[in-house]
């Protein structure tokens, strides 16, 4: 990880078509303005931990929904 001190106003460069605009500094937090290509996602972590987490919670209700199902039709068709 690079680790860089910038102040309002200065800039940080990634590759040729990302900048990253320190905007302000307050009290505990950074303000950043971030120039990208449309073509790049720009996401807050926690926003991606989050949508991570729903995607894991769906995907094993799912199944739980399915191994559910299926035995429901093996119950059936022992019955049958």
């Amino acid at each position: 990880m690079l680790i860089l001190t910038r102040k309002p106003g200065e800039k940080i460069r990634i590759g040729d078509d990302i900048v990253i605009h320190v905007v302000d500094i307050g009290k505990g937090t950074t303000r950043i303005g971030i120039e990208a290509p449309k073509d790049v996602s720009i996401m807050r972590d926690e926003v991606v931990e989050k949508i991570e987490n729903e995607n894991l919670m769906a995907a094993s209700r799912n199944r739980t929904t399915l191994m559910g199902a299926a035995s429901l039709l093996k119950e059936r068709k022992t019955k049958e």
